[in-house]
């Protein structure tokens, strides 16, 4: 430091000037180290460094950190602490309890306290206030913690689309768990004849192109008798008849946009859903994190209930992540791409050919300025001689008209 204010006062700035500044610092740095070890030799021969202190941290580290700037590489020194009985620390920490059997003893105020039994309260306090510190981070490590493992999930599925893994059987997987998912929902209570057939096919339509009609399923030349169709024949069936939809799906798409197109489609669809989903996902935890210490006045230990319910909007997500990226698949539009046409040099506006803007026919460019004897002057590209003011700009014209002016009133 005071190096580098010698060299400042002299003008030098290892940014402006890094070259001299260097220089200088070789040359002028022996002569302030003996400076800085004779004062060093002085502070020790008067007994080292003296840190006074007026409070004591909540931390004891702290304290022990400002202690140990008077004693370094077994340089003398001395540390002294001043303290109140008002003093946060002794506030929070049974200070009044302390502070009433002092005022028994009747004690003088000028006489400083140096009992063992301060030392020992103090000791206490500063044990309590680290130990609630550290059971604050415990805690919400634990709460991170829940963040981490979905993190974990997400950020490797991320990995695998990124890195160009074939997606063809985790999107088939997918559209099996999306259709599965919906004949549980629609089978879940009483029997066959009670399901809503109808509702079920109108959900599965905005996924798919069914290619089944429900009224055939419970026909007796399907599976038999009226009322004896099963949960699993109806998923056997809806299951088979989506991954017909879509092969033909792969095989219109391919057919369009050519070999591989749907394995590009399947990274795009999942990619951008899940970075969408994740997000939302993200802010309803936090919004789950600010209003989940309530459950405690409900004798209820926030940190599972945080657990429980993160872990069941995480299986959401992923749901929705699976349904929305199938109904993407299936009814995204594919065009093939075009080639921009080959746009032809057109005529320019009459306006901007005046300016050189325009093509081979257009006016070159005009450049003004003064001429030597102050007159305004006129040149083009192609005409380097000097031209009349009047070809000039009306702005120079006008410029030109106000030096005649004045010129006549001085002659």
């Amino acid at each position: 430091f005071i190096l580098d204010k010698r060299l400042r006062d002299r003008g030098l700035d290892p940014v402006e000037t890094p070259e001299e500044y260097e220089t200088a610092w070789h040359a002028e740095l022996p002569t302030v180290k003996d400076l800085v070890a004779e004062e060093a030799e002085n502070v020790r021969e008067v007994g080292g460094l003296y840190v006074l202190g007026t409070e004591r941290h909540e931390s004891r580290r702290i304290d022990n950190q400002l202690r140990g700037r008077s004693g370094r590489q077994g340089d003398p020194g001395e540390s002294r602490f001043y303290l109140s009985l008002g003093d946060e620390l002794m506030r929070r920490f049974n200070g009044a309890t302390l502070e009433a059997l002092l005022t028994r003893l009747n004690l003088p105020d000028d006489v400083p306290i140096e009992a063992k039994m301060v030392t020992r309260a103090i000791k206490s306090a500063q044990t309590q206030v680290e130990q609630q510190n550290f059971e604050i981070r415990k805690n919400v490590l634990k709460y991170d913690e829940v963040m981490n493992q979905q993190r974990k999930v997400i950020y490797e599925e991320r990995r695998r689309i990124l890195e160009g893994e074939d997606l063809q059987q985790q999107a088939r997987d997918m559209l099996r768990d999306v259709v599965t998912a919906y004949v549980d929902g629609a089978t879940a209570e009483g029997y066959s004849e009670d399901w809503d057939l109808e509702q079920l096919w109108t959900a599965l339509r905005t996924l798919y192109p069914v290619g089944v009609d429900h009224h055939d399923l419970v026909d007796s030349e399907a599976v038999g008798e009226a009322g004896d169709l099963t949960r699993e024949e109806l998923l056997e069936i809806l299951v088979t008849d989506a991954e017909k939809a879509y092969s033909k799906r792969e095989a219109d798409i391919e057919a369009i946009a050519g070999p591989d197109a749907m394995r590009q489609l399947e990274r795009n669809v999942l990619l951008n859903v899940l970075d969408r989903k994740w997000r939302e996902h993200l802010y309803e935890m936090d919004y789950l994190k600010e209003g989940i210490g309530l459950r405690a006045m409900a004798q209820r230990d926030p940190l599972v209930e945080y657990q429980r319910e993160g872990y069941d909007m995480f299986i959401g997500m992923l749901e929705a992540l699976k349904e929305e990226s199938v109904g993407f698949l299936f009814n995204v539009q594919v065009e093939p791409a075009q080639q921009a046409p080959t746009v032809g040099a057109q005529p320019m506006p009459e306006g901007l050919r005046a300016r050189g803007i325009g093509g081979e026919d257009s006016r070159p460019l005009t450049y003004v300025g003064p001429s030597e004897d102050g007159d305004a002057e006129v040149q083009r590209h192609d005409a380097p001689e000097p031209a009349k003011a009047g070809a000039a700009t009306r702005r120079e014209r006008r410029d030109a008209k106000r030096r005649e002016r004045k010129f006549a009133r001085r002659g």
